[in-house]
């Protein structure tokens, strides 16, 4: 798989992604900040955007950054088409997707494939399919169920109860860690279970899709501050100015 598991004999940094982003100001603004990935919607959601839209954020995001196309169970179908058009990098698909059907998407699709695992607050266990989804994605993104739906829900799970199964899940793929997170609760999140990317939407915003840069700034140095805690530092933590 291209999205390897990083070598674990030597820690690395967290990385971050902002999500859901409408507008190419917001993209220049992650990229400024440093950002490893930048996820557009394109599927049903207040913060959805259109194709031509689509490639305007990537492009200006920057070929730097890793792009990402986001898009719900319904519409997977049109998934392979569709990220090849917005030349997305990585393909995120929420819903309840089995292995199978997941493995049957790589042959669709040339990029890498990231599953999103729906966690309930208040759960102290992860899906019975997580480690057979962990086999044939290049990440496991965590993300919170509410009332049926996984992200922009604004709501985190409980971390410390999931940790030490998260942790086993971590020896299989890459581990993206959303819900709820905030430029208050990150620097909690990392250092609770250590995941290789951050994933921030609703929690830096002044709206739906409109992102608020002094937030997405906090955000970013809380995310790098707590890695650093973790003995993760590396020379690329420091924000451009």
């Amino acid at each position: 798989m291209a999205d390897s598991r990083p070598d674990r004999g030597e820690p690395s940094p967290v990385l971050i992604k902002f999500c859901g982003l409408t507008n190419i100001d917001d993209a220049r603004e992650a990229r400024r900040l440093g950002a490893a990935y930048v996820g557009v919607i394109l599927a049903e959601s207040p913060r959805r955007v259109d194709i031509p839209t689509a490639s305007a954020i990537f492009d200006a995001a920057g070929a730097e950054v890793e792009h990402v196309a986001v898009f719900g169970h319904g519409s997977s179908g049109n998934v392979p088409a569709v990220a090849n058009d917005v030349a997305a990098d990585i393909v995120q698909l929420h819903g309840a997707i089995g292995p199978r059907t997941l493995e049957a998407f790589r042959h669709a699709f040339s990029g890498r494939l990231w599953a999103v695992v729906g966690i309930a607050p208040g759960e102290s266990a992860l899906p019975p399919d997580a480690r057979d989804i962990a086999k044939v994605v290049d990440g496991i993104l965590l993300d919170t169920r509410v009332r049926g739906r996984t992200g922009g829900t604004g709501t985190p799970f409980d971390w410390d109860q999931l940790a030490d199964a998260i942790a086993g899940l971590r020896e299989r793929t890459r581990i993206i860690l959303a819900g709820g997170l905030t430029a208050e609760n990150v620097g909690a999140a990392v250092l609770a279970l250590a995941p290789d990317v951050v994933d921030v939407s609703s929690g830096v915003e002044r709206s739906p899709g409109r992102k608020d840069h002094e937030k997405m700034r906090a955000f970013a140095e809380a995310a790098r501050s707590a890695s650093i805690d973790r003995g993760r530092a590396t020379p690329s933590s420091s924000l451009e100015t």
